[in-house]
């Protein structure tokens, strides 16, 4: 794992304090930002220049948040490795990959988790337990997604865990520093959003959702896989314009209860599920604020064998 890690936001001051190619160390530079041994993560926000960082405990952030992690698909991309085991639980470097999913967000001081189960409920429920043995101050507790019919109503069967509460939810194969979870945290307490999406600039989004920002990096739209067609129709529609950033979902959010009205309400999407960004897109149309956060450095999703193996031979 590497062990240097750069964290910096992205504000409008002088050019001397960007981080780029530039100012890189010559040992890392003409490696481009996000593969270098050192991982920026940015955080994008339009202000003018002058304004100082955010406080580590902006006012308006919780002090603490739970946290959902989706875990209930059968990882089907990951062919044999997932016939008997969850795909959260494949390893990586020794561990499987949700703990080091769990890890990081109770570095960034997460105590009460509830994870959500389906495939081959049975073998997480059993290795992790209350959590208790991993000696980090938290409980762990489980809620079984039944039918597997999408993101979209995967995070109802957690509500009587929340209690009301805001909460991380994070897909069960995604890894990033802990440091994100940090940012994302202080990014919530800029101003009362109902939501935030992280995002990575580095993807190819017809394989997740392409999401749309305004000046303020507040979300404005986000389409779902979109085909060849959908990407011509944007362009012809000026979303899409040359040499422009498409922004990938990184698959990792805050949320406050008020999602839930929005989930309740989804209808089966054209692939025959219940898509939590469309539950994402009703939020924004009815007015609601959703930050976002983009993440550059390392940001793995683990969705086959090959990154799987790249993880474990630290090549990611």
């Amino acid at each position: 794992m590497r062990r240097w890690v750069a964290c910096c936001r992205r504000i409008h001051r002088p050019a001397a304090t960007e981080l780029n190619e530039k100012n890189l160390p010559g040992g890392i530079r003409g490696r481009g930002l996000r593969s270098s041994g050192v991982c920026t993560f940015l955080w994008r926000v339009h202000r003018p220049a002058g304004i100082p960082p955010v406080n580590p405990k902006p006012r308006g952030a919780p002090s603490t948040l739970k946290a959902v992690i989706l875990a209930a698909g059968k990882g089907t991309r990951m062919g044999e490795l997932t016939h008997q085991t969850p795909k959260p639980m494949l390893h990586v470097l020794g561990r499987p990959i949700l703990e080091h999913i769990i890890r990081g967000l109770a570095a960034a001081g997460v105590h009460d988790f509830c994870i959500v189960t389906g495939w081959r409920a049975e073998v997480i429920e059993k290795g992790f337990g209350d959590g208790s043995w991993l000696k980090l101050n938290i409980t762990i507790h489980y809620a079984r997604q039944e039918v597997q019919d999408g993101t979209g109503k995967a995070p109802e069967v957690a509500k009587e865990f929340l209690g009301g509460e805001t909460f991380f939810l994070t897909y069960g194969d995604i890894l990033v520093r802990p440091e994100t979870y940090i940012q994302m945290i202080r990014r919530w307490g800029e101003a009362p959003f109902s939501g935030l999406m992280t995002v990575t600039g580095s993807e190819d989004v017809t394989k997740g959702g392409l999401v749309f920002f305004d000046d303020e990096f507040c979300l404005r739209r986000i389409v779902e896989k979109p085909t060849p067609t959908d990407l011509e129709q944007l362009r012809a529609g000026g979303w899409l314009r040359p040499g422009q950033t498409a922004w990938y979902n990184a698959g990792i959010q805050i949320f406050r209860p008020s999602l839930f009205d929005f989930t309740s309400r989804l209808k089966k999407s054209p692939r025959g599920e219940y898509e939590l960004t469309d539950a994402i897109s009703a939020m924004v149309s009815g007015g609601h604020r959703i930050a976002g956060l983009e993440i550059l450095g390392r940001w793995v999703d683990v969705r086959d064998p090959q990154v799987l193996g790249a993880l474990d031979r630290g090549e990611l």
